[in-house]
């Protein structure tokens, strides 16, 4: 039940952003902004998730520690 919550919530969420980009392609000139934007925050996005994934640190206190 989890995993189709995922999926959906997935598949929602890069329909929407699919039609953000269509959307900021479609009125071309201003939309370069936000598609500048965007690819910022994706840019960083991954680089957070990267370093999050191969912290070592991070995951002994989510699994041993505990309050």
């Amino acid at each position: 039940m989890e995993k189709l919550g995922y999926i959906l919530l997935g598949s929602v969420m890069l329909l929407w952003l699919v039609g953000m980009i269509v959307g900021m392609i479609a009125i071309m000139p201003y939309g370069l902004v936000g598609l500048v934007a965007m690819a910022g925050a994706g840019l960083l996005l991954t680089k957070v998730l990267r370093e999050r994934i191969a912290n070592r640190e991070d995951e002994h206190y989510d699994k041993d520690i505990h309050q």
